[in-house]
């Protein structure tokens, strides 16, 4: 995996509720996972957004173990996250720390019967969309997760843009789009981010989702760092 400013990438972050990690993946890598949504064999369910009011369109999780690159991609990038993570729950207030290595935080998680592996695979057609959600899955949340663009704008599909919201006390909700190319990520809140105030931390709540897709298809890898129940 390429060198990350992680810098750059928490001022971003703090600043703006999201931050881009362009080329996270290349071409072929991208291609190489979405063809993996035909072969049902790696995968532990389907969810049909419809069914369940999340929206229109479908997605997978992945079933243990990880096709190699998503597994190395959850395990390189939590260690900086956790230190994030770690400073974010101090500014909150929150009492929970995370450990440093991934491996230790699946630990608990699974202690706690949270054994499921999250990472997911999804696909979108012409009129799908993601309305606007939080993953949590148990008691155990990290509390940073990220999308990575697997499509090409514009060539494989149009609209289909990622979509975050904030919601600060006694304010209307702030709406971020972000744009991305094929192989870039997109980092954020899972549900709650601190935001700096007149009287220190406070704590604002996001969501996401994706825009109606206007034509093609578009297949999306997300990577979530906590087990589900």
């Amino acid at each position: 995996m390429m060198a990350l400013d992680w810098q750059t990438i928490e001022e971003a972050l703090n600043a703006h509720g999201c931050a881009v990690l362009p080329g996270l993946l290349d071409a072929d890598a991208c291609a190489a996972l979405a063809a993996q949504y035909d072969e049902a064999a790696h995968f532990r369910s389907k969810v049909v957004m419809q069914r369940h009011g999340f929206g229109q369109g479908e997605y997978q999780y992945w079933a243990y173990p990880l096709p190699a690159p998503v597994a190395a991609l959850r395990a390189q990038l939590y260690p900086p996250l956790a230190a994030i993570a770690n400073r974010w729950h101090a500014s909150m207030g929150l009492d929970s720390r995370f450990p440093l290595g991934h491996a230790d935080f699946l630990a608990r998680c699974h202690l706690a019967g949270q054994a499921r592996p999250t990472p997911l695979l999804l696909r979108y057609r012409e009129g799908d969309y993601n309305c606007l959600h939080q993953d949590l899955y148990g008691e155990h949340v990290f509390p940073l997760q990220l999308a990575i663009l697997l499509s090409r704008p514009q060539v494989d599909f149009t609209g289909g843009e990622f979509v975050l919201t904030e919601q600060r006390p006694r304010m209307q909700s702030r709406v971020e789009v972000v744009p991305l190319a094929q192989g870039d990520a997109v980092l954020f809140p899972v549900a709650l981010r601190p935001v700096n105030g007149t009287r220190g931390s406070y704590r604002v709540n996001m969501r996401h989702g994706v825009s109606r897709l206007r034509s093609g298809m578009r297949h999306t890898l997300g990577i979530i760092f906590h087990d589900a129940s």
